[in-house]
């Protein structure tokens, strides 16, 4: 696909690896509309790149449907859709206090995968309806983040590992289903990246992951990622797959 001009959907674009792809995709010449939970912060990053900033709840199907009736009322229908909300989920299943807070584990199923659902039907729909953009008939691209955790989940990090690992079980029924309209859907898993969400680990587990065989030996940066975004976007024959984008890094059972 060639990227310019086209209309991209990006999630959790206020901040870490969702900004990092807003701006690559602008760069790159997309007409980009950045969904945040945080308002001010989507705003802010969409003036920088000359977007279009909304807020955005993704766990509330009718919010998520009006912020794409904006962005297509500003853009015209999304071609491109990059999910990179979500939240940390660290709850063991049976603790200290007892049996795990179901309300906060709901939380993390809903945020990471019930939200990453409601956005890509959606998007998916209006792609679906839209003109061919090429001889092969392709009309639009999915890139779903999940996370090296849906893998290599950690003792007490069920929640987010399962959210994380129902995106990456969800890739090729998708790609499937939505190849008789020509619309792509890859998923990228991540390992440790320099972004908000990892300056909550432990200092201690950052050592330990960082000691293990792996190059390079850092942490990841949202430019990376974003690079990752824009071979998928170009390249129609990726589709169906999850691609770990982690250095080799293997997450040990803490």
């Amino acid at each position: 696909m060639d990227i310019r001009d086209q209309p991209a959907i990006v999630t959790g674009a206020a901040s870490g690896l969702g900004m990092g792809v807003a701006r690559a995709l602008a760069a790159a010449g997309a007409k980009v509309a950045l969904l945040d939970l945080d308002a001010d912060g989507a705003i802010a990053a969409a003036d920088e790149i000359g977007g279009l900033g909304l807020a955005c709840d993704i766990t509330d199907s009718d919010a998520v449907a009006a912020a794409l009736d904006q962005a297509r009322a500003a853009h015209g229908p999304a071609r491109i859709n990059v999910n990179c909300a979500g939240i940390p989920g660290s709850l063991r299943l049976v603790g200290r206090d007892g049996t795990v807070d179901m309300e906060r584990y709901a939380q993390v199923i809903a945020v990471n995968l019930l939200g990453t659902v409601s956005v890509m039907s959606k998007c998916a729909a209006e792609m679906m309806a839209a003109e061919p953009l090429d001889d092969d008939g392709q009309r639009g691209v999915i890139v779903n983040t999940a996370s090296i955790a849906a893998f290599d989940g950690q003792i007490g990090h069920g929640a987010y590992a399962a959210s994380k690992g129902a995106i990456a079980s969800l890739t090729l029924p998708a790609a499937r289903e939505f190849a008789p309209r020509g619309v792509r859907v890859v998923t990228i898993a991540p390992g440790l990246y320099d972004t908000p969400m990892a300056h909550g680990v432990p200092e201690e587990a950052l050592t330990a992951f960082l000691e293990a065989p792996q190059f390079p030996k850092r942490f990841g940066t949202a430019e990376e990622f974003a690079s990752m975004v824009l071979e998928i976007c170009r390249n129609p024959m990726l589709n169906g797959t999850t691609l770990r984008l982690d250095a080799a890094a293997r997450l040990g059972p803490r």
